[in-house]
Formats: structure tokens, C-alpha cells, sequence
């Protein structure tokens, strides 16, 4: 049976090593149910008088960086869309920001184009480096990465890069670009002409949307957001050297796509708790996509399974957790829902449904479409809301329990239809004291300070 908005966490697994287990009454949908949650997260969200970013009492936000800003390293303007993101510790204290820029040709401010980090001078997405100082005030600013597209998500590594994704299937010839896109690219924080722009092609060449690291095995999970059907599949990458370290990606690997028997599309499974074990990893027969994207490829009698918005992927404990945003049946998919977290088990070989939202919410209000997400300081989850209306930056406790932490408020529309940035990026300084984030567009990087060990 469907998840409603009072089944949302019926059931649910472990992150980190921390057990959810309860139930949720209300999958919060508007400010005014804040006062309703009990004690769950902060508090009710109090409007900021900057209009910029709404936070429970007792917490502030600093902005880092905005689009169109001149870069502290002189190479340029702050680009347009920011997007994924991740932190890493630094000498004395320092931070490393790394960030996306899910930029297209149609993009209004591009990443840079520097000597030694630009894969395709025609393309206009990358990355940007922060370097904060212990207080987390930005010391420094430049270009990781250019020449890429339509960079989305990606993941840490765990010996401390950065693999950003591009979330495109365009080829040389395709909207001006001289190089085929679709590819993985490792990026160091603080050096990034250590890892300069190198495509993974190994990984494969497909709309990439993000990734988590198995740190035992070395095994890379990967999720495709296909916007169309057949939609996009969950991967993972056995890597030549599974021992890791910088630059080892490039020796190469084998790429395999999820099979779970019997269920050819996620949005299928809507009863949260619901396992399957056996699941099956097939090679990919063209990892490159030189003819056919990978997802119309020919993978057997049995096939392969498929889901809409598979977007963000984090490891937690002895599993790898990812999201399907949505699904719609309007649109191909199975059935109906408002977004699913699944957790796969690779000891066990079991795939478990933990969370689902909807169907049966207005996809008007806030708290469906989760997108990025991440490990909180409660041991909860962190979720960034990608749907339309007010956007939201939700946790999730260790009792199951859904609360706002934070709410946008750039109006980029007009009074009578605003439009509002979604959050992206979501993560944490090493020491769980400050959380970052970015909205969408306008472009802007937060870092909010408070009492997260509350």
C-alpha cells in the first residue's frame, strides 16, 4: 500500500549506525505546523528581516559567496546554479568548500575557463573552491574545474577529493561542445591542478547525478536521473584499485547496473519496509554510450531495473542510501510518489525500501521531491527540498519525526507568483558545527551556525 503523508517513516533503517524506528504523524507541509511537532528538531522557523534564509531560533546564517560576485581569485565572477556540494577539513582548522555549478549553454554566468582545469573550452559548468578559516570566513575562492556540463551532484571520496557529475548525455557536436559529456571528474579541494579536468570514462558516460564510496571495498554507487523513459538506473563501479587514493579512478574498472528480479521499476514498491534480497549486478554492455545511452541498452531476457529522479546517494554505516525524487505515472512511471530513500545492504545483497512520501499530497506544499541529502548532527537526516513553491531544508530525527531547518525566502518572481531557488548542497563541517548549503539561483552559499548538539 501507498505512504501517506501520516505513514511517511512506517519503518525505516539504520544511518551511521543509528537505528530510526517509530512512526511519522504529519509529513510537515507549511510553517504553521512547525508548532505541532512537539519536540522535534528547533522550533518553528522565525522570518528573516533580510529576506534570504528563515531559521529556528537561536541560529543564524553567513553568506559565503552569490552569483555574479567577483571571485577572490581574480579569475572571474562567482558562476550562476549553484549545486552539489561538499566539506573537508583543512590545516589549523580550515575548511574546503567544494561546489557545482549545474551550468548549461544556457547558463547566465559560467564557470571560468582556466589553463590546466577546463576539459572543454565550449562548455560552461565546473566547480569552485571555498577555503574558510576556523570561523568559517572565506579566505579564498577560485576555480576547481571547468569546461564541463550541467554539473548536479557527486560525492566525497575518502581520501578527501571531490567527484563531480555531470548530469548530461550531450556529445561533441551537440550545443557547441567540441567533447563528448556525461562523465565523473575527480576534483581536489586544495590543490586542484593535482587532479586537473580527466574524465572517469570508465565509470561510464550517462546523466550522473551522484554518487557514495563503500570505504571497505572501494566500491562506487552511482544514480542516473533520466528525465524520460526508460528512466535511470542505479550503478556501481568496481575500481581497478579499490585501495583508493588520488587519481586511482583513472586505472579504470568494470561498470554494472542493479537488477532487483521481478521489479522493473522502483515506483512499483510503495509499502515502506518492503525487502528484497538476490539482487543482481549485470555488466553494462557500452559503458561509454558510443551508440545507445545506457539505459536503452540491451541487458538481457531479465532486463534491468529502472527509476525516475534517482538523485542523491550517501553511505551510512554498511549500507548505501539513495533517493528516487519522484515518480509519475503520467509521466511512464509505474505508479505514483513523492520521493523514496532506499537503502542497499551489500553484505546481505538485500535492497530495502525505508522511506516513501506521498502520493496523496499537493505537490504545491512543501516537503515532497527530496533531492540532496545527508548525515545531521542528531544522526538524523538532512534532506534538500527540489519541488515547487516554498523550498525547504528538512530533518529527519532518529525518532522518524519530519521538521523544518530552514526556508528560502529570495523571491526571484513577482509578489502574485514568486519563484523560489531550490536548496542543493547540503552538508557539514568536519566538526558537525555549521551547515552548508546553497540555494539554487540566485546562486548563494549559506553557512548556518546554532545549537545543532541541542
Amino acid at each position: 500500500m501507498s505512504a501517506t503523508r501520516r505513514q511517511v517513516l512506517a519503518r525505516t533503517g539504520a544511518v551511521a549506525g543509528i537505528a530510526f524506528t517509530g512512526s511519522l504523524s504529519e509529513l510537515f507541509a507549511g510553517t504553521a505546523a512547525a508548532k505541532g511537532m512537539g519536540k522535534a528538531g528547533y522550533g518553528p522557523l522565525v522570518p528573516d528581516p533580510k529576506g534570504l534564509l528563515d531559521l529556528p531560533k537561536g541560529f543564524r546564517y553567513r553568506v559565503l559567496s552569490r552569483e555574479g560576485d567577483r571571485m577572490l581569485s581574480g579569475e572571474g565572477q562567482v558562476p550562476s546554479n549553484h549545486d552539489g556540494m561538499s566539506a573537508f577539513g583543512g590545516h589549523r582548522g580550515q575548511v574546503h568548500l567544494v561546489r557545482n555549478h549545474e551550468n548549461r549553454p544556457t547558463a547566465p554566468i559560467r564557470v571560468p575557463p582556466v589553463r590546466g582545469l577546463t576539459y572543454d573550452p565550449e562548455g560552461m559548468g565546473g566547480c569552485t573552491a571555498l577555503t574558510l578559516d576556523p570561523e568559517h570566513r572565506v579566505l579564498g575562492e577560485r576555480v576547481a574545474i571547468a569546461g564541463t556540463s550541467t554539473n548536479c551532484a557527486g560525492g566525497p571520496t575518502p581520501w578527501g577529493t571531490w567527484l563531480t557529475c555531470e548530469e548530461t548525455e550531450d556529445k561533441a557536436g551537440t550545443n557547441g561542445y567540441t567533447k563528448d559529456h556525461g562523465f565523473i571528474f575527480e576534483v581536489d579541494p586544495v590543490d586542484p591542478h593535482r587532479t586537473g579536468a580527466v574524465p572517469l570514462k570508465a565509470m561510464g558516460r550517462f546523466q550522473h547525478e551522484a554518487i557514495a564510496i563503500d570505504p571497505r571495498h572501494g566500491i562506487v554507487y552511482e544514480t542516473e536521473d533520466a528525465f524520460e523513459r526508460p528512466f535511470g538506473l542505479f550503478y556501481r563501479f568496481l575500481p581497478e584499485k579499490p585501495r583508493g587514493g588520488l587519481g586511482s579512478l583513472r586505472a579504470g574498472g568494470a561498470l554494472q547496473a542493479m537488477r532487483v528480479p521481478g521489479v522493473p521499476d522502483l515506483s512499483a514498491i510503495q509499502e515502506t519496509g518492503a525487502s528484497f534480497d538476490r539482487v543482481e549486478w549485470v555488466d553494462v554492455p557500452d559503458p561509454l554510450a558510443e551508440e545507445t545511452p545506457i539505459r536503452f541498452q540491451d541487458f538481457g531476457p531479465k532486463g534491468i531495473t529502472h527509476a525516475q529522479k534517482l538523485e542523491g546517494c550517501y553511505w551510512g554505516g554498511r549500507s548505501v542510501y539513495f533517493v528516487s525524487s519522484f515518480a509519475r505515472s503520467s509521466e511512464g512511471s509505474a505508479a505514483d510518489h513523492y520521493g523514496q530513500i532506499w537503502r542497499y545492504d551489500p553484505d546481505r545483497r538485500r535492497l530495502t525500501l525505508v522511506i516513501v512520501f506521498g502520493p496523496d499530497t499537493d505537490v504545491q506544499l512543501p516537503g515532497e521531491e527530496p533531492d540532496n541529502i545527508c548525515l545531521a548532527p542528531s544522526g538524523g537526516l538532512m534532506v534538500a527540498e527540489d519541488g515547487e513553491g516554498a523550498q525547504h531544508v528538512y530533518g529527519v530525527t532518529t525518532r522518524g519525526e519530519v521538521y523544518p531547518m530552514a526556508r528560502g525566502r529570495q523571491n526571484i518572481g513577482t509578489p502574485e507568483e514568486p519563484a523560489w531557488g531550490e536548496f542543493a548542497g547540503v552538508c557539514f563541517s568536519p566538526d558537525y558545527d555549521t551547515m552548508f548549503v546553497n540555494c539554487y539561483t540566485p546562486g548563494t552559499t549559506f553557512a548556518v551556525t546554532g545549537p545543532w548538539h541541542r
